[in-house]
């Protein structure tokens, strides 16, 4: 028998910082990488490569950040005000609170009678985060962290682009969109692995839906750096 003292712990407590953590460093991955390649490709030299891939790091890290903040921020915004009309709906009616919570219980499965019992212990215990549960959805576990969302994104985003960074860095010119772009597939591939069996997914699933988007990312933006580099001679 499990020990209550240790509860069990599921996956679906890590959607928060794994959601962020996996979309920043893919992003940073892909992102750099394909600047990289497309710059190369222009380009007939190593320091506009080296530049254009910190900036992108840099730009893209405080992107992540910025962006998960208001995004995450919004959806926290929205559970409030839900929350803070559930409340109010608990003070006005709470008669009319419980018949709903009876009811949602009743469609899960149990009877009326057992229903309106438990929603009454239930809402004697905790009105408010029964109905934020089990009528809204809204529990500890999902609940929309905005700073930490902001801050797994930023740090995971420059991590992820620094690995092409450093394989431009350590490749000789000539080499550099082949290197590049093999060691950002395969570094795709061991993230997209390690997110999915981090979420309980199938590693090969996982890691086959990153590997290709980003091989079309840098295949794009190489065509493009060649097209624009010819143009430009």
């Amino acid at each position: 028998m499990r020990s209550l003292s240790h509860p069990e712990r599921h996956l679906v407590e890590r959607i928060g910082w794994l959601r962020a953590a996996v979309l920043g460093a893919n992003d940073g991955i892909v992102s750099t990488a394909s600047l990289i390649v497309g710059v190369a490709a222009a380009s007939s030299g190593k320091p506009e490569v080296l530049v254009a891939g910190l900036a992108s790091l840099v730009a893209g890290a405080m992107s992540m950040a910025a962006g998960e903040f208001v995004s995450v921020s919004s959806q926290a915004d929205t559970e409030q005000a839900d929350l803070a009309r559930e409340r109010r709906e608990l003070r006005e009616d709470p008669e009319s609170e419980l018949q709903e919570l009876t009811q949602i219980y009743v469609a899960r499965g149990l009877d009326p009678d057992l229903a309106r019992q438990v929603a009454k212990q239930l809402m004697a215990k905790d009105a408010l985060g029964a109905h934020s549960r089990d009528e809204l959805g809204i529990s500890e576990v999902v609940a929309a962290k905005p700073v930490q969302a902001a801050i797994t994104s930023a740090l995971t985003f420059a991590a992820g682009a620094a690995l092409p960074m450093i394989v431009a860095l350590a490749v000789p010119f000539g080499v550099l969109i082949p290197a590049v772009a093999a060691a950002s597939l395969v570094f795709l591939a061991a993230l997209g692995a390690v997110g999915a069996k981090t979420g309980g997914a199938s590693p090969v699933v996982g890691a086959g839906r990153v590997l290709f988007w980003g091989a079309a990312a840098m295949a794009a933006t190489a065509g493009i750096g060649w097209l624009f580099g010819t143009v430009a001679a």
